[in-house]
């Protein structure tokens, strides 16, 4: 006898679960295409992308952040060379240059350049949990730091921050809570694919 006839209702699925956030839910319920585009906005690595929407529906946000921490230990060197290009360039919305910062930000500007001539890609930093007013001097020190790693050292270190930032973006994209409406992440990559969430 089906479990309706006995009086009780159908096991709802997890994109169906009451309290599941907005844009969890969204992006459970998307196309397998549109679920792709949204992760994109996460991680640039078409790879990644198709394996965490190929494991939908997730029943919650620390699913999503488990099968997304999975994929990206998996990630081959190609796959973070992708990841890592479609890192956008450019400054953190929050820090243009006000008077008393105009020397550190030129800083930032030569240690950028300097980190992408000798490792071909942009400076990935995930600032989650900085007060937006430290950030700067937290970016000038990692890269100072980092510019002194062999190449095959700072893609490992660049690999974790790209999968803490990529976390941070997935939990705002399950949340709801990014900017451009539900369930779309900002990019919120600025120079250095950095992340203040």
């Amino acid at each position: 006898m089906p479990a309706q006839s006995r009086g009780r209702a159908p096991r709802p699925s997890p994109a169906a679960r009451p309290g599941l956030p907005h844009g969890l839910r969204r992006l459970n319920d998307a196309s397998p295409g549109t679920a792709e585009s949204v992760l994109l906005t996460c991680c640039g690595s078409l790879r990644w992308a198709c394996r965490v929407a190929a494991h939908r529906p997730y029943p919650d946000l620390d699913a999503l952040l488990a099968a997304a921490d999975e994929a990206a230990y998996d990630l081959t060197p190609a796959d973070l060379a992708e990841a890592l290009a479609a890192e956008a360039s450019g400054a953190p919305p929050d820090a243009a240059p006000t008077r008393g910062s105009l020397a550190a930000h030129t800083a930032l500007r030569a240690a950028q350049a300097a980190y992408e001539a000798r490792f071909g890609h942009v400076f990935v930093l995930s600032l989650s949990g900085v007060h937006p007013g430290e950030s700067l001097d937290r970016m000038l020190a990692s890269l100072r730091q980092r510019l002194a790693n062999d190449p095959d050292e700072e893609r490992v270190t660049a690999a974790e921050e790209l999968r803490r930032v990529t976390r941070s973006r997935l939990t705002r994209l399950a949340l709801g809570d990014a900017s451009g409406g539900p369930g779309v992440p900002g990019r919120y990559t600025h120079t250095c694919g950095i992340d203040h969430t």
